[in-house]
């Protein structure tokens, strides 16, 4: 693999304690992804066809923001990346060992096939320190897939809202997926929100009131727009509790995108780490 013998990536990071919840809501979202690695930016991707009723995510993480030390090289001067798939689950398992280390370094390896090589210093109650190394197996995707991999382009919405507190929303859900398979999210630009379950036998709607809209969206979309008019899509409601179990900190930002009776684009700020979630209408 030509594309594999130049990569050398020793890493050692500096907030340990943002690392694991960013691979535990990693691997709640995605029991496989991609991870990109260029030499500013880390993305976890995942990118199954919209279009056949999957999700999509694009995470991205400065790198400056977690590594006090970054080597990276990719396939060449002009396509400087690396492409990695990989387990989400074996990731996460590995950093949950490092909240306290010392030090932490990620380097890709080749142990008779490619790993992504997590060593972890920890230090012992009598202050002498131990290393303990996680290879975590992956797959080097090649450059003529990269095309499929990159960041999603984001329609213009019908409605931005700004998205009340998560928890109570997925607890909300959690008890909707006892009646019914799919949920309605719907939304204005007065600030109004409303989960909506219908079924034969009953109707049920959350309301959520004074949550504002983004200044663009509201500005943009006004002009033509009724603020009372609710732009709606009715999604599959395990899709949508999947990302909602995801988050186990609520966000510095969280935005709600609805394009009509299409997709619903969940845009989400977590400190240094950026989270986009696309969720197609069910068809």
């Amino acid at each position: 693999m030509p594309h594999w013998a130049p990569v050398n990536l020793p890493a050692a990071f500096l907030l340990h304690s943002i690392t694991p919840g960013v691979s535990n809501m990693i691997a709640k979202l995605a029991k496989t992804c991609t991870l990109r690695i260029s030499p500013d930016k880390l993305n976890f991707i995942l990118s199954d066809k919209v279009a056949n009723g999957g999700v999509s995510m694009w995470c991205e993480l400065e790198q400056e923001n977690f590594f006090s030390e970054f080597q990276m090289e990719g396939v060449s001067a002009e396509n400087n990346e690396i492409y990695l798939e990989l387990t989400s689950e074996n990731l996460s398992r590995a950093l949950k060992t490092a909240q306290n280390a010392r030090a932490l370094k990620i380097k890709l390896t080749n142990k008779h096939f490619p790993c992504l090589t997590v060593s972890i210093e920890l230090l012992s109650v009598s202050n002498s320190s131990r290393v303990v190394t996680h290879d975590i197996p992956i797959r080097v995707i090649p450059r003529k897939l990269w095309k499929d991999l990159q960041e999603p382009t984001v329609p213009d919405a019908d409605v931005s809202i700004y998205l009340p507190v998560l928890k109570t929303m997925k607890s909300i859900v959690e008890k909707m997926k006892n009646i019914s398979n799919h949920l309605i999210i719907e939304a204005n630009l007065n600030g109004e929100l409303n989960l909506k379950i219908e079924t034969e036998l009953v109707c049920v709607t959350t309301h959520f009131k004074d949550l504002g809209n983004p200044p663009s969206a509201s500005e943009d979309a006004s002009q033509a727009r009724n603020p009372e008019q609710m732009a709606e899509v009715r999604i599959d409601i395990r899709r949508l509790l999947q990302f909602l179990a995801g988050q186990q900190v609520n966000p510095t930002k969280a935005v709600c995108n609805i394009m009509s009776n299409k997709i619903v684009h969940f845009d989400l700020l977590h400190e240094d780490v950026s989270l986009q979630y696309f969720i197609p209408a069910f068809s």
